[in-house]
């Protein structure tokens, strides 16, 4: 069943386990096949090296550094701080070693795994053997059954190895078809057939001698002095061979009675695990930004920020190795965190990456710092300029991000867009003149007219219609959007609030049903002239500049600016500073100057002047234009959105009239700007 579910890859295969979630194997050394992993969840990269090698033995490559940058190092730490002998050195030896204790009588014992340390001591006694005749009448056996199955996979997966094997393979030599070594049968009684036979060199399994062969023949070649054990991998803790290497006198066998040590004990590190010349290199090679140790590999996170993570080692192992690359690292000013969890302690790092949004067709000189992805569309016709705002919809899929255009949205994806429009009924007990008086004294103007279907309407900041669908009904509709959703709410608080109003109770109990006013907030249409709002300009600019000075034009300048011929005659203001001065046109609000400081705080002041004397209309739609950009329909000294101005042709909405403009009313001030003085 498990086989089944098993899929191989090759090195280098990018394999896509499911949308954003991807990972790479790279060769890692180690043993025939390992790997190291380059995983990407969602555009976080993380390298697990698992166990890896930095040094190219007989038969394997070494571990290989990935092209990427990760995120997120997972690191092995076998050997903490120590560093271990060259290939060749304890090669040479091994091999010496070896051919003493066959000189003196004895017989040699190599407890090694069955997979990786074994091929590769098997590939160095044999090609010894070879270059030394006097040998040849020594047997070498293995004692173990699983690697007798492994020798068939490293006779086969030649083109996994390094350059050596695969030349000699090429030259139809095999090396691992041996020419000295054998397999023993683990018949009934081969332990002693061997252990008491002439001198000969035993590779069996496994390497702590815990149990099984090298146990067996450990027990029986211990009490001669003549024999010899070499240790050639890496031992753990609480293991016999971890044990053996402190030499003891004795120690006890398997059936629990005591066993005298004379066998000779050596160490001779071929182990498939980095030393600390290696490991610290190959971190630096990586160059993140944070360690993370954990004892024996199981690590866990939520959020990670670039991130180093050693495993595989024991406690006191890795935390020497972390002191020794934190003081590395900090004598160079480098800040890299190292962190050491224990098992099944869950470490929880922040990433916050930063992502870069690509226009495609364009190659701009800097990139938008909005997202990761690409603009593509509408949105890419035009190539931002620096500083520019980019806006649009932007589409998250297998976590990777496309900005586009609204309307490019069903081209691009295949999905729709709609417009939820929103309908609330109200019941109405006032007149409907008394719901506009209400509706400007808070919005400041709004606009009246009638629907497509004859409906008398008011239009609210541009974005709510109240419709008298009937003599006692108000229906609210508008657009969903969330600032249209909040006018909308504020909308239907003040009208279901009218009936209680001490304004409308007070407006409602007249001596007679006509009023005198032309209007019902003419006092207010005065206090929000242009001469008044001019004059609260003023005020504010000389709060911040001290005096500023009025300038208006004659009326011949003022004919030919009306007749388009020059519009270098707008009324404007002057505001000096120091030495420096800077003019505001009262009809486009740009401001000029020749101080570049001076323009901008003119300008900031100016926005926030523009915003305090205007009213809620007014400030929900203007902007202050720049000096060479007015684009949209200018209303009351403010430049509103095209999309946002209901021409005539509007479908929806005939205007009728503009906020607290009578249709009878004569004047045309509301043609002019906000600040647009007339004489």
């Amino acid at each position: 069943m498990s086989l089944a579910s098993i899929n191989p890859v090759s090195a280098h295969q990018l394999i896509t386990v499911c949308p954003g979630v991807s990972f790479t194997p790279y060769h890692a050394g180690h043993v025939l096949g390992a790997c190291m992993y380059l995983i990407d969840i969602a555009g976080l990269k993380i390298l697990y090296t698992g166990d890896y090698s930095r040094e190219e033995d007989r038969h394997l490559v070494k571990a290989e550094l990935p092209p990427i940058r990760p995120d997120v190092l997972i690191v092995e730490s076998t050997y903490g701080v120590q560093s271990l002998e060259g290939r060749e050195e304890k090669e040479q030896r091994f091999t010496t070693l070896v051919h003493s204790i066959i000189k003196r009588g004895g017989h040699v014992l190599l407890p090694a795994f069955a997979l990786g340390r074994a091929q590769e001591l098997l590939l160095v006694l044999d090609e010894y053997w070879k270059k030394h005749p006097d040998l040849h009448n020594i047997p070498i056996y293995y004692a173990s059954s699983l690697a007798r199955k492994c020798m068939a996979v490293y006779q086969t997966y030649i083109h996994t190895m390094n350059q050596n094997i695969r030349s000699r393979f090429a030259k139809r030599d095999n090396p691992f078809v041996f020419k000295h070594i054998s397999h023993v049968p683990q018949t009934r009684g081969w332990e002693k057939k061997i252990g008491e036979g002439p001198p000969c060199v035993v590779l069996a399994s496994p390497g702590f001698m815990q149990v099984g062969p090298s146990r067996e023949l450990f027990e029986m070649w211990a009490p001669d002095s003549r024999n010899g054990l070499i240790i050639t991998g890496y031992s753990i803790e609480g293991t016999l061979a971890r044990d053996i290497m402190n030499e003891p006198e004795e120690f006890t066998s398997l059936k629990g009675n005591v066993i005298p040590r004379k066998i000779s004990v050596d160490y001779i590190s071929f182990s498939a695990h980095v030393d600390y010349s290696q490991n610290s290199e190959f971190i630096e090679l990586v160059k993140a930004q944070h360690v993370v140790s954990t004892r024996t590999g199981l690590f866990t996170s939520k959020l990670i920020t670039a991130t180093k993570v050693l495993v595989h080692g024991e406690q006191n192992a890795m935390a020497r190795l972390r002191g020794a690359m934190t003081s590395r690292y900090k004598e160079r000013d480098e800040d890299v965190k190292i962190h050491t969890p224990r098992n099944l302690e869950t470490l929880n790092l922040s990433f916050r990456g930063e992502r870069v949004a690509k226009v495609k067709h364009y190659a701009l000189p800097y990139a938008p710092r909005l997202t990761s992805g690409q603009a593509i569309g509408t949105l890419a016709d035009k190539p931002p300029q620096s500083s520019d705002i980019l806006s649009g919809l932007l589409v998250a899929k297998d976590y990777s991000y496309t900005l586009l255009d609204p309307r490019d949205l069903k081209d691009f994806t295949g999905l729709s867009s709609c417009t939820v429009t929103q309908r609330q009924k109200i019941v109405l007990g006032v007149r409907w003149d008394l719901v506009r008086w209400h509706l400007e004294g808070m919005y400041g103007s709004v606009e009246e007219g009638l629907d497509k279907d004859g409906i008398p309407t008011m239009r609210v900041m541009g974005a709510i219609d109240v419709k008298q669908t009937d003599e006692h009904e108000l229906t609210l509709e508008w657009e969903s959007s969330a600032s249209n959703d909040m006018i909308a709410d504020s909308t239907l608080a003040l009208i279901t609030g009218i009936d209680k109003s001490p304004a409308s109770v007070k407006l409602t109990t007249q001596p007679h049903s006509h009023s005198h006013s032309h209007h019902p907030h003419s006092d207010h249409d005065a206090e929000t002239s242009p001469f008044i709002r001019i004059q609260r300009l003023i005020m504010f600019l000389e709060a911040h500049f001290g005096k500023v000075e009025l300038h208006m034009p004659d009326a011949e300048e003022e004919s030919e600016r009306e007749a388009g011929e020059d519009d270098h005659h707008d009324p404007w203001l002057i505001v000096r500073l120091d030495e420096a001065d800077a003019q505001i046109n009262l009809h486009t609000l740009a401001v000029s100057s020749g101080n570049e400081v001076l323009k901008k705080r003119v300008e900031a002041v100016l926005d926030m002047a523009v915003t305090t004397v205007s009213s809620l209309s007014e400030s929900f739609t203007a902007k202050v234009p720049d000096e060479e950009d007015a684009s949209g329909t200018e209303k009351d000294g403010v430049v509103i959105p095209d999309d946002t101005v209901n021409n005539e042709g509007d479908d929806k909405f005939s205007k009728k009239s503009v906020g607290r403009k009578e249709e009878d009313d004569e004047s045309d001030d509301s043609d002019g700007g906000l600040l647009e003085v007339h004489d």
